[in-house]
């Protein structure tokens, strides 16, 4: 399969965040990536889910959501990877220069995140409703998404280790606000990070189908005016 790989700056608002895309020929829908706390577009875990999905045909965009100077203060304080809504409105903004510039061609976008990104992705989708067609959550904390769970209408994803029994609680609360968009599954044996033998695999896997099932059912994001 013939790939395009590039690394570019995408601007939202004040911010020009540095972000790598990964696009393979004629993709059937593109996923952006919002990683979680302290992390970055260089995130194993997601550069390894992020290659399944490119082997099944999907884009992918590996962002960092903090500027570097964010990030230094972040590093220090470590404020910045909590403010839901200052990245959630960044993710809303690569979704709307995704839809305008069209790096992937015409086609539609899914959301991937993990632990506080999946707030962040969860409260785009619900902002973004005519132009993100697919979520999902890895090891994620919906709740952290608040009022906008109940606004989500995209079809939703969470995946949790089996053996992260908070998170698990969490999960289930925002579940039943996402009501029927949403569906949980369990990946037995696994912690927080999906460090088991297997287990992250196993989270590609499950994100693959649910993001090429959605997407090809789905039209292309529509242009805001």
């Amino acid at each position: 399969m013939d790939e395009q790989r590039s690394t570019v700056t995408i601007p939202v608002g004040d911010a020009q965040l540095p972000a790598d895309l990964m696009l393979p020929a004629q993709p059937v829908g593109v996923v952006l990536f919002a990683h979680g706390s302290g992390s970055s577009r260089h995130s194993p875990r997601n550069v390894a889910v992020a290659q399944t999905l490119n082997d099944r045909g999907l884009g992918t965009v590996l962002v960092d959501l903090l500027t570097q100077a964010e990030d230094e203060v972040d590093a220090r304080t470590a404020e910045l990877r909590f403010d839901i809504g200052l990245l959630a409105s960044r993710l809303a903004g690569i979704v709307d220069w995704l839809a305008a510039e069209r790096p992937a061609g015409d086609v539609p976008i899914g959301l991937f995140g993990a632990s506080t990104g999946a707030a962040a992705a969860l409260v785009a989708a619900a902002s973004r409703a005519d132009r993100v067609a697919a979520v999902v959550s890895r090891g994620g904390r919906p709740d952290l998404a608040g009022g906008a769970l109940a606004q989500v209408r995209t079809p939703t994803l969470l995946l949790v280790g089996g053996l992260d029994e908070e998170v698990i609680a969490l999960n289930e609360q925002a579940l039943a606000e996402l009501g029927d968009v949403g569906e949980l599954r369990v990946v037995p044996g696994a912690t927080h990070l999906f460090g088991e033998p297997g287990t992250l695999e196993q989270v590609a896997d499950q994100a693959g189908t649910w993001f090429t099932t959605h997407l090809s059912r789905t039209t292309a994001p529509s242009r805001r005016s």
